[in-house]
């Protein structure tokens, strides 16, 4: 007999720290410590690996938006 898990669909696209860095043409390293800074907000696997929301990211370089610097002013 075999059990089926009804598990929730993720609908968001969720990319690597990697994928991130390629967008904006930095170090992933710089993308983990833009989210420890509370720059860009990060999702935890179960394995504890970061990803970051797809939609959030592209928001962010078309500029929709507001920084963490630019929200202190």
């Amino acid at each position: 007999m075999t059990t089926e898990l009804n598990l929730p669909v993720e609908s968001e696209a969720l990319l690597t720290p990697s994928e991130v860095a390629a967008m904006f043409r930095v170090d992933p390293k710089t993308v983990t410590r833009w989210a420890k800074a509370g720059k860009i907000s990060a999702i935890r696997t179960l394995g504890g690996h970061r990803r970051y929301r797809e939609s959030e990211i592209r928001a962010l370089i078309n500029g929709d938006i507001p920084t963490q610097r630019e929200s202190v002013d």
